[in-house]
């Protein structure tokens, strides 16, 4: 079964909210870290997959870092998410970027 732009669906998404309900204590801070292809882009693709996400007009708080070689960047990003569910659907909006390498 698959998902928009064939991400597949996560057959242990149940496991990781009872995961992340126990580790975490919502509302809290959570840090999220993409990275990708594209730098000039892919920045601002993964702050505004975010920023929509949280229903926000601000841009979530997040650092840049660039690999020596210029064909990577990390983004990541630390906003206040409220449930194990919103950190889910952030991750779900994250997957969905073109330019996506590896999602932590």
């Amino acid at each position: 079964m698959t998902e928009r732009n064939d991400v597949p669906v996560n057959p242990n998404a149940e496991s990781l909210l009872e995961s992340l309900e126990t580790n975490h204590e919502f509302p809290c801070q959570y840090t999220f870290k993409a990275i990708g292809r594209n730098p000039e882009s892919f920045v601002q693709s993964v702050v505004a997959a975010v920023a929509e996400e949280l229903g926000d007009s601000d841009d979530p708080t997040h650092t840049v870092k660039g690999t020596p070689n210029g064909r990577h960047i990390s983004v990541t990003l630390t906003p206040v998410v409220e449930s194990a569910q919103h950190v889910m659907r952030i991750y779900k909006r994250l997957q969905m970027l073109d330019d996506l390498v590896m999602l932590m």
